[in-house]
């Protein structure tokens, strides 16, 4: 191990100390006569190092834990970006000199070869959408270098096809804006993504190689050798056939017409038949060597793009391999399926349970993005541009029937109540479709931004409370008063708990709480936010009911004698019923778990480097900057909890016993909701716990 100094950071005055002759000197000196003061540090660098502790790091002022995480590890493949191309005596060729050494077949492509290439190809596009770049995916292949160069039909057809449903992907993602560095990588390193090639002539080059194939595949073979080159040509006209149908689906997502969608699904549905055939054929065609993490088959070189690459840790990418890509496609088209159904969710509230409900399967950046372009077309991050304030004036309407929202009001006509409820509507648009925009986000980013939306939702409170009290005041001066009390705030209350309910149980998700923390999380769900949710659609229900009934009161005689004979109904008894099920499994867990501490089940920390106040208060830090409801301090939560509250001698026993209750409970009241939704709802609360 030795060091030097650097001829480009030297300064002047001491050149003439390290190199032995002067600045001026030196400039006119050749190159070749410069000595280098060489100083062997090794003996010293391993004396050092003993005075280190394992897992002990060196810290000085101009070298702490920034720099010691932003130092490039000399010579690991894996930190070292160069290693990979100067390791190995074989250069990385371009498109233009493989092809001069011979190394790149422009025409007379065999069967085997274009399959293998095209299912490498696959393979490279599965890695770019889960997270790696396309310079060391997709743009590995050297045929994807000037595609316009190829001879053979199919190669040609396929490598242009590769490039639009990657530019269509890239648009997708860019437009919908819920990716992360970890998700997706935007940069197209310099190539140009074919933009002289319209939809219809690709659709076209890749219908006319189809045809060719499929009148290949109506001869039948007589002997083996025929037989098989001819599922070669079905294994090879398959995945032509795939790669238009899914272009086509791409681009009927794009355009969002609700008639194409129909059309859309059936696309889909071929996709995944062909798939089948895909998957039985995998084996077919060229095949990359054993225990490789890259293409090794004719057209692919993983260094060509190296040098491409910015000057930071390069991600190590490991190729998927082709029964790995081939069950991601089936994934994606199923997915997709289900994002074309977001159509059927016309009211506000259904479709935000459905982005919550297709979240929680962890879909990919691509199915994302598509379902935040579909339910918001104008996808540019203003709220506003399709008429989202008349979607949630709609939301409001049909959770909880505020007077200044029904027709023939007396408050519509009050120019100021009007103007004070636009108002309150317009600031709902952001937070609204901030959350909306969550939704699309990975689990782990979804958790940091639900902290900050809670900002925003504890200054709707306060503004929705305003706006109340002005109207119900404005109401009870009017000719017909009806009671304006806290309709706009109990709306946003209950979106408020949701959220705060989908923090706390996302931590279960990831995996942030140790076990010994879960007593405290369901408490909070327990006796808090279940409470308060069900008390707030309680509300809602009952005044939804009254509002119901003046309505009727207004009605004629005709109605009137229609009366009896309509069965009224509670609007939210399902969903109310739902939340008390889940607030009975969380007191459930809940006592569990302080018996389970009290038997000594559960591993705690160590005193002197344990502060439940510290963990509590840091667990629960978001919901501070809310009112309503307000946030349980530690010290409520103490005396809350308190053992002396149990029966004397606090016993394990007595609380697993209190637990079995409201399991009991929680048990009766799901099998009154005869549907699927309840083993749904247990599984979206619950499916990360584990003990």
């Amino acid at each position: 191990m030795a060091t030097h100094a650097s001829e480009d950071i030297i300064s002047d005055e001491n050149r003439k100390e390290t190199y032995g002759v002067s600045g001026d000197s030196l400039t006119n000196q050749p190159l070749s006569d410069v000595h280098y003061n060489w100083i062997d540090v090794t003996d010293e660098f391993f004396k050092a190092v003993k005075g280190l502790e394992l897992g002990e790091l060196l810290h000085d002022e101009l070298f702490g834990l920034f720099e010691a995480m932003s130092a490039i590890e000399m010579m690991d493949p894996k930190m070292d970006a160069g290693m990979l191309c100067n390791r190995g005596n074989k250069a990385a060729l371009s498109f233009d000199q493989a092809v001069e050494v011979g190394a790149l077949k422009l025409q007379d492509l065999s069967l085997p070869e274009e399959i293998g290439i095209i299912d490498s190809t696959l393979s490279c596009l599965v890695s770019w959408l889960e997270g790696h770049s396309l310079a060391q995916t997709v743009f590995t292949n050297l045929y994807l270098h000037k595609p316009h160069h190829i001879e053979d039909r199919v190669m040609k057809a396929f490598s242009i096809s590769i490039f639009k449903i990657v530019d269509i992907i890239k648009d997708f993602v860019n437009r919908a804006l819920v990716f992360e560095e970890e998700d997706f990588q935007p940069m197209v390193y310099g190539y140009r993504l074919i933009p002289d090639v319209s939809e219809p002539r690709t659709m076209g080059m890749l219908k006319e190689v189809e045809e060719e194939l499929h009148r290949r595949t109506r001869s039948k073979p007589s002997d083996s050798c025929l037989s098989d080159e001819h599922e070669d040509v079905v294994a090879l006209y398959s995945r032509i056939k795939f790669m238009r149908l899914l272009y086509q689906a791409l681009v009927c997502l794009g355009r969002r017409e609700q008639p194409g969608l129909g059309d859309c699904h059936r696309l889909l549905g071929s996709c995944s038949e062909l798939l089948v055939t895909m998957q039985k054929t995998v084996n077919r065609g060229l095949q990359p060597e054993m225990e490789s993490d890259h293409p090794t088959i004719l057209g692919f070189d993983p260094l060509v793009n190296q040098r491409l690459l910015p000057p930071t840790f390069p991600r190590y990418t490991k190729i998927k391999s082709r029964i790995e890509a081939l069950e991601y496609f089936d994934e994606l088209l199923n997915r997709l399926k289900v994002v074309c159904k977001i159509t059927s969710h016309t009211s506000f509230h259904s479709a935000l349970d459905f982005f919550i409900d297709f979240s929680r399967h962890g879909p990919c950046i691509l199915s994302r993005s598509i379902l935040q372009l579909m339910y918001l077309p104008q996808c540019n991050r203003v709220f506003g541009t399709f008429n989202f304030v008349d979607v949630l004036r709609d939301a409001a309407k049909n959770f909880i029937f505020p007077p200044a929202l029904m027709p023939k009001s007396t408050l519509l006509n009050n120019a100021q109540a009007k103007e004070y409820v636009e108002t309150f509507l317009n600031h709902c648009v952001r937070p609204f479709g901030n959350l909306m925009q969550l939704c699309g986000h990975n689990r782990a980013r979804q958790r940091d931004k639900l902290a900050h939306l809670l900002e925003d939702f504890a200054t709707l409170q306060d503004e929705a409370e305003r706006v109340d009290a002005y109207l119900h005041n404005l109401s009870l001066k009017s000719d017909s008063p009806r009671p304006h009390l806290a309709c706009f705030g109990t709306w946003i209350l209950y979106h408020t708990l949701r959220i705060m309910i989908m923090y706390l149980l996302s931590g279960f998700e990831l995996e942030l709480y140790s076990m010994h923390e879960y007593h405290y999380i369901f408490w909070y769900l327990y006796e808090f936010l279940y409470g308060w949710l069900v008390s707030a659609l309680s509300r809602a229900d009952s005044f939804l009911m009254e509002q119901e009934a003046i309505a009727e009161s207004h009605r004629g005689r005709g109605a009137k004698k229609n009366k009896t004979k309509k069965k009224k109904t509670r609007p939210y008894g399902r969903e109310i019923a739902m939340y008390q099920a889940l607030q009975n499994l969380c007191g459930g867990f809940y006592k569990a778990m302080v018996g389970f501490r009290l038997d000594g089940k559960i591993k705690l920390p160590h005193t002197e480097f344990d502060n439940e106040q510290v963990r509590y208060e840091h667990r629960f830090a978001p919901f501070a900057s809310l009112m309503t409801p307000p946030p349980m301090q530690y010290a409520e939560f103490r005396d809350m909890t308190s053992l002396l509250r149990y029966e004397q001698p606090p016993s394990s026993t007595n609380l697993y016993l209190a637990g079995c209750q409201h399991f009991h409970k929680a048990r009766s009241m799901l099998e009154t909701i005869n549907t699927p939704d309840q083993e749904v709802s247990i599984h979206i609360m619950f499916s990360s716990v584990q003990y």
